[in-house]
């Protein structure tokens, strides 16, 4: 089974399939973990939605930074219980949804505290500018202006992508993660970028076509592009840091 695919008389779920094969099998076998995930990470960065909506309602950065911040601060840890569900399931980790997701607040609550509260800070400033660039200004922005803007997005989301795995993944220090992220992106450059632009149409379908997309939310939400993205980025990660080898022989 997959999402809005007919069955294959010739798949087999129960062996570990490649390819596209193995992209229905992991939907088929982890949709309704990840669904739940989602669920909750939807709850955990509420605030931060809240919070960076209300700068942009009284036009304030010195709103917005603090809100974004706190906010972050908020959905990082459910952030990262959305990547560990997923990256679980890329390994084909068979313990159940709840003891998993508990463990990866106990082991990701402080480093996902950081890292959403940059990120929220960082994706706070981008909404706020763009309202600037596309809402109140009385001057249409170029195209150079656009897609520099459009550019900086991507490589937002592509830093996601990177980041946020190696949290939940390894312990390690902030500035080994960034190098890990900078020299990846480096290697597979034009796959990262992919990952990136298609969250950004993802985000950007949900963002243009809201409010009726709000509906999709619970069922797609952020489990979906999370998924998408690591699924196509997973082999290349493992092949650069040994995943499934460390964690076959408990290391991590």
């Amino acid at each position: 089974m997959g999402l809005f695919i007919r069955d294959d008389p010739h798949y087999n779920e129960n062996e570990r399939q490649r390819g596209f094969d193995r992209y229905k099998q992991l939907l088929s076998i982890r949709f309704g973990p990840w669904w739940k995930v989602n669920l909750l990470a939807l709850l955990g960065c509420a605030p931060l939605a809240a919070g960076i909506f209300y700068a942009i309602g009284v036009s304030s950065l010195l709103v917005l930074y603090p809100c974004a911040a706190i906010g972050g601060m908020i959905a990082g840890p459910f952030l990262a219980g959305m990547y560990d569900a997923v990256l679980r399931g890329l390994r084909d980790d068979p313990r159940p949804w709840r003891q998993c997701w508990k463990l990866s607040w106990k082991q990701n609550w402080k480093g996902g505290m950081l890292l959403g509260a940059v990120m929220g800070v960082l994706f706070g400033q981008y909404a706020f500018l763009g309202m600037v660039l596309f809402w109140w200004a009385e001057v249409r922005p170029g195209l150079w202006t656009i897609a520099l803007y459009l550019l900086g997005l991507v490589l937002i989301l592509a830093a996601n992508s990177l980041l946020w795995p190696q949290l939940v993944l390894f312990r390690q220090r902030a500035s080994v993660r960034l190098y890990n992220a900078g020299l990846f992106f480096l290697l597979h450059f034009w796959r990262v970028l992919g990952a990136g632009l298609l969250q950004l149409a993802y985000w950007a379908v949900m963002v243009l076509f809201a409010p009726w997309t709000l509906l999709l939310l619970p069922v797609t939400g952020i489990w979906y592009i999370v998924f998408l993205s690591q699924f196509l980025l997973y082999e290349q990660m493992d092949d650069a840091f040994h995943i499934e080898e460390r964690f076959e022989a408990g290391d991590a």
